[in-house]
């Protein structure tokens, strides 16, 4: 497919002329349009003029390290950012989401997990939800009536349990650092207490799942944090 279809555009920054050939074709091919930039440099210059609908960010660039493009970029925009990583490079995946990334994607990758988590990205942008109503699933949150409903009927959650609930729905389909909701529900100094987060999960997930050995909307991303997705 062209690239001057009326697609969603998606900035591409990374250094390997390989990988940039193989995101264009595999995204162009689903109906998207592709910018490319080969250093941190000048994939800010191409955000700033073109503003795209998305951002598809190499952490590993040869003039300014990814995170701290991310770090740049976030200074003026929120466009969404999905982050490429190596497979064993966790923690730079974790530095890429608390600077500011909303997913991130494990080299080497399929198509179509890349044009799934793409969708997701996109689809929190284009569809927000509505701040006094958010929903998955069978679950139904009512912001300002504070209350959670499960196949229409109330489920009782403590405020805990409540705010974590709630900043996972808000952020739908992006992936949560432990860090960054310690941080917000909890503060500063509880950042590293990672075991509080593994009880309130496993609390909602009996709360809230089908399944919940199984969970289909309430996910883990092993070391790394956790994410609510929405449509499963």
């Amino acid at each position: 497919m062209s690239g001057d279809t009326a697609g969603p555009e998606i900035l591409v920054i990374d250094d390997e002329a390989q990988i940039r050939r193989l995101l264009r074709f595999t995204l162009e091919d689903a109906g998207y349009r592709v910018r490319e930039a080969e250093n941190g440099h000048r994939g800010l210059v191409e955000a700033a003029h073109r503003h795209p609908d998305a951002i598809i960010l190499d952490l590993g660039l040869p003039d300014i390290g990814g995170v701290d493009v991310l770090r740049r970029l976030r200074e003026w925009s929120e466009l969404p950012v999905l982050i490429l990583s190596v497979r064993d490079g966790e923690s730079s995946k974790i530095a890429g989401l608390d600077a500011g990334a909303d997913d991130y994607l494990t080299k080497p990758f399929g198509g179509g997990e890349l044009l799934a988590r793409m969708r997701a990205l996109l689809r929190r942008v284009q569809n927000p939800d509505h701040t006094d109503r958010l929903s998955f699933g069978a679950i139904e949150i009512d912001v300002v009536g504070r209350r959670v409903l499960k196949s229409g009927q109330p489920v009782k959650l403590t405020g805990r349990e409540y705010a974590l609930l709630r900043l996972l729905a808000t952020h739908h389909d992006k992936v949560l650092t432990h860090r960054q909701i310690l941080i917000e529900l909890w503060g500063p100094k509880a950042e590293r207490q990672t075991h509080y987060l593994r009880v309130f999960m496993m609390r909602l997930r009996q709360k809230l799942e089908a399944n919940p050995d199984e969970p289909r909307h309430l996910l883990t991303e092993s070391g790394i944090g956790y994410r609510l997705v929405s449509v499963a």
